[in-house]
C-alpha cells in the first residue's frame, strides 16, 4: 500500500467531535482571552491585544508541534521508556539555574532560553511523566496486581519530580501528578485495599504540607473565610465570587465586566473562568463545560477503544489524559467559585499561558492520533501504524 494511502487512511480515523471541542475551546478562550486581557495587556504591554497576540502565536506552535506528534505511531513513545523522566526531572531542575530560571510573583517555574516564549517547565514535564506512567502500567500489569511494591519503583523518578514541584513551589502541579498516578494504578488493576491505602497516604502527605507550609496554610484559612479576609489573603477569591454573582443568566454582556478593571488578579490567568460567569452568565458557563464536557468524555471514550483492541499503553495514556485534564478543570472551577484554596492552575485551552497551550495541544494531537490508530487496525491489520 502506498504511504499517500496510509496517510489518507490515518486521517480518515479523526474523531469529530473531539476536534469540534477542541476548535470551540480554543476560539472561544480567544475571544474570552481578548475581553478579560485588555486592560492588563495595554497596561503591561502597551497594546490592548498584546496577550491575545502571544497566545495566537502560541496556539500556531501548539498546532505545528500537535502535527509533528500525529504523525509520531504512539507505540514509538512507549519505547522510550526512562528516558522521559529522566528528561522531565532535567527540565525541573533547570529553574534554579541562573540566568535561566525565572521568578515571577515569588514562584519560579519558568525558564528562559534566549528564543521563542517562556517555558513553564511543568508543562512539557508533566507530558512526559504521563507517557512514562501509562508505560509502566502497561510493562508490569502483573506486579501491579501482585503487591503495593511495585508502586516503589516509578517513585523513584516521581518523588523527585515532586519535590522539585514543591520548591518552585507548584503545590496544585504535585497533587494533579500523585493523583493521576494513583488513579491510573487503579485502573491497570491495582489492588483496591491498596489503592485505598494510597490515597490514605497521599491525603495525609498533602495535609501535612499544607500545616507545615505558612503560605499554602493562609491560602486554606483565606479560603474558610474569605470575606473576613477581603483585604489580604481572600481578596482573589471575593472579587471572583462577585464576578459570578453578577453575572446573573445571561451576563452583563461580552467586554461588559467589571471585575477585569484591575479589581480581580490574574483575570486572563487562574480566574478567567470568573470573567466567563460575568459576561456571558450561566448560559454562557453552561456552553463552555458543554464542550469540556464533550472533549473529556472523547478522550475517554478513545481510551476504552484503545483497550478492547487490546492496546494496553495507549489506552492506559488516553486515560491518564483525560483524568489530567478533568482534575485541571474541576480545580480551576473549584477555586473561582470558592469550592477550593487557590491553586494557580489554569483552565486548559481558555487561560493566557504560552507553555501551557502549546503543551495541551500537542497532548491532544497525540490523542487524536491514538483515536485514528484504532480503527485502522480493525479494517486493515497489515497496516503498520
Amino acid at each position: 500500500m502506498s504511504p499517500n494511502r496510509k496517510q489518507y487512511q490515518l486521517w480518515e480515523g479523526l474523531d469529530k467531535f473531539f476536534l469540534i471541542a477542541i476548535i470551540f475551546l480554543l476560539f472561544g478562550g480567544i475571544l474570552m482571552l481578548a475581553s478579560a486581557s485588555m486592560p492588563i495587556a495595554d497596561r503591561d504591554l502597551g497594546e490592548p491585544y498584546g496577550y491575545v497576540y502571544k497566545q495566537s502565536f502560541a496556539i500556531l506552535l501548539g498546532l505545528l508541534s500537535g502535527l509533528i506528534f500525529f504523525y509520531i505511531p504512539s507505540f514509538v513513545l512507549e519505547r522510550l521508556g526512562i528516558i522521559l523522566p529522566i528528561i522531565a526531572i532535567f527540565l525541573l531542575s533547570m529553574v534554579y539555574i541562573p540566568e535561566i530560571g525565572i521568578k515571577v510573583n515569588g514562584a519560579t517555574r519558568w525558564i528562559n532560553l534566549g528564543v521563542g516564549p517562556n517555558i513553564q517547565v511543568v508543562d512539557p514535564a508533566r507530558l512526559l511523566f504521563l507517557i512514562y506512567i501509562a508505560g509502566y502500567c502497561y510493562r508490569q500489569q502483573k506486579e501491579l496486581r501482585e503487591g503495593f511494591l511495585s508502586l516503589l519503583k516509578p517513585m523513584i523518578f516521581i518523588f523527585p519530580a515532586c519535590i522539585l514541584l514543591l520548591l518552585q513551589p507548584d503545590f496544585g502541579s504535585t497533587v494533579v501528578l500523585l493523583t493521576v498516578t494513583a488513579a491510573l494504578f487503579f485502573l491497570a488493576g491495582f489492588k483496591l485495599r491498596y489503592f485505598f491505602l494510597l490515597i490514605i497516604i497521599l491525603a495525609l502527605l498533602f495535609s501535612a504540607l499544607v500545616y507545615f507550609s505558612p503560605y499554602k496554610l493562609a491560602r486554606v484559612v483565606s479560603f474558610m473565610d474569605p470575606w473576613s479576609m477581603a483585604d489580604k489573603g481572600g481578596y482573589q477569591l471575593v472579587n471572583s465570587l462577585i464576578a459570578i454573582g453578577s453575572g446573573g443568566f445571561f451576563g452583563v454582556g461580552l467586554g461588559e465586566g467589571i471585575q477585569k478593571l484591575f479589581y480581580l488578579p490574574e483575570a486572563h490567568t487562574d480566574f478567567i473562568f470568573a470573567i466567563i460567569a460575568e459576561e456571558l452568565g450561566l448560559m454562557g458557563t453552561i456552553l463552555f463545560l458543554s464542550f469540556y464536557t464533550l472533549l473529556i468524555s472523547r478522550i475517554f471514550i478513545i481510551a476504552f477503544k484503545a483497550i478492547t483492541v487490546d492496546r494496553l499503553f495507549q489506552g492506559y495514556l488516553c486515560f491518564s489524559i483525560g483524568i489530567w485534564i478533568s482534575i485541571q478543570v474541576i480545580i480551576n472551577l473549584g477555586v473561582n467559585m470558592g469550592l477550593l484554596p487557590t491553586k494557580g492552575l489554569i483552565l486548559p485551552l481558555i487561560s493566557y499561558g504560552s507553555s501551557s497551550m502549546i503543551m495541551t495541544l500537542t497532548t491532544l494531537a497525540i490523542v487524536l492520533r491514538i483515536g485514528c490508530e484504532i480503527p485502522r487496525e480493525k479494517i486493515n491489520k497489515k497496516i503498520n501504524v
